[in-house]
């Protein structure tokens, strides 16, 4: 799954569950993306929670193949910052 593909998918979520503070999903060398309020884009600009995960692991998630608790508990995903931005990411996938 592309970034774009991901991000579409993202858009959709934020339209009904807009986010009140900023997101952002570091994959690294892979590239980044940066939530807030219902905009979705490719940026490395700080955000209140970032979340380093891998592009796979990304796809896996936001396409429901992977439940975000699970991954913070196997150490797929880390998260930095607001942990409460974090905990309303069950709710935005």
């Amino acid at each position: 799954m592309t970034f774009d593909e991901i991000a579409d998918l993202l858009r959709k979520g934020l339209a009904h569950k807009p986010l009140d503070k900023t997101l952002r999903f570091d994959c690294g060398e892979d590239g980044a993306l940066r939530l807030d309020g219902t905009t979705v884009e490719h940026s490395v600009a700080p955000a209140d929670c970032t979340i380093r995960i891998s592009h796979d692991n990304l796809s896996k998630l936001v396409q429901g193949n992977l439940n975000p608790m699970t991954a913070f508990a196997m150490g797929k995903l880390k998260v930095s910052g607001d942990m409460s931005v974090a905990m309303k990411l069950g709710q935005l996938l």
